[in-house]
């Protein structure tokens, strides 16, 4: 496969039940074969995506200092900011060339994952960043929800069955800057090649050149959104979970050509994440004779933590 698939989620929300097979059949079989797809009919709308960078851009562009009293050690840049160069790619010596920011969960006082969970970190110069975050943050929580009803459905399982796995789940949205390039970059990428951790990743900003995708043979290719679409792949967790026949695909943000190297970047994601007591064990109906069982039995939250480690973000 040389191009990323589109698919329409208002045709699995429509009702119609051949138009909702349609969506499960393309979205499953595009994950099986790449990994990726193109999501037109979101839950984003224009105002909220337009606010939304507005805000991020605002951000990055405070000075040093101030970005960096929202730092907050300890807690392994599970929320707040997260510096230029400090992640890199598990298997790399060189951070990327980024700097971001970690919106978390929003759970009630009560709730049980109160005390799992870092608070979220408010933005005192800009009173509408941490609003805007929010709603973005619960609009591609709400999209995701229904792409992991079509995979369950696609998987033979109970179209409900991610639901409570997700509900409070430890998702992050993810404002990513990748500031101009200064200098020969000396082997560092904008974001080396990499598999993301989680169950899916929604991707705001992929409507330009920079992100590509490794086919089955090996092969980079373009992943270029539509301006109305979000860039969606499968993590490690979900692959793990269906002894891979879904694909988490590598993927990396190359380096612009040299004339525009002058230029930022920006781009969004969402990392969908169950709640950590999920368990990754490979389902039961995907192993068989010809897919004999691929990993070691783990839990969301093991999974996450040895990640980390790998990232440079959490120290042993």
């Amino acid at each position: 496969m040389d191009k990323i698939p589109s698919v329409d989620l208002r045709d699995f929300l429509s009702g119609d039940p051949e138009r909702k097979q349609k969506f499960v059949n393309e979205i499953g079989k595009a994950y099986e074969e790449i990994g990726f797809v193109a999501l037109k009919g979101h839950f984003l709308d224009d105002q909220l995506v337009d606010d939304l960078y507005g805000e991020v851009k605002n951000f990055f562009e405070l000075p040093k200092e101030t970005k960096q009293k929202y730092e907050i050690p300890g807690i392994g840049g599970q929320r707040g900011y997260v510096g230029f160069g400090k992640e890199t790619a598990k298997g790399f010596k060189k951070g990327d060339l980024k700097e971001f920011w970690h919106f978390g969960q929003y759970v009630s006082d009560d709730s049980k994952y109160k005390s799992q969970y870092p608070d979220n970190v408010i933005v005192d110069e800009l009173p509408k960043f941490n609003e805007v975050g929010k709603e973005t943050y619960q609009m591609l929580e709400k999209t995701g929800k229904y792409v992991l009803r079509a995979l369950a459905l696609y998987l033979g399982l109970d179209e409900f069955y991610f639901d409570d796995k997700i509900t409070e789940g430890n998702s992050i949205l993810r404002p990513i800057h990748y500031p101009p390039i200064t200098q020969e970059p000396d082997d560092a990428v904008r974001a080396a090649a990499h598999g993301d951790i989680n169950l899916i990743t929604l991707l705001m900003g992929s409507q330009g050149k920079g992100l590509q995708v490794q086919n089955h043979k090996g092969e980079w290719i373009d992943a270029i959104a539509e301006p109305d679409e979000l860039m969606i792949n499968v993590g490690d967790m979900l692959s793990r979970h269906t002894n891979n026949k879904l694909k988490s695909t590598i993927h990396r943000v190359v380096n612009p050509p040299r004339e525009l190297w002058g230029t930022s970047r920006y781009s969004i994601p969402f990392f969908m994440h169950p709640v950590s007591e999920m368990s990754l064990n490979a389902l039961e109906n995907c192993v068989d004779e010809n897919h004999p069982k691929l990993y070691e039995d783990t839990t969301a939250g093991e999974f996450l933590h040895e990640r980390l480690i790998e990232l440079g973000l959490i120290k042993k």
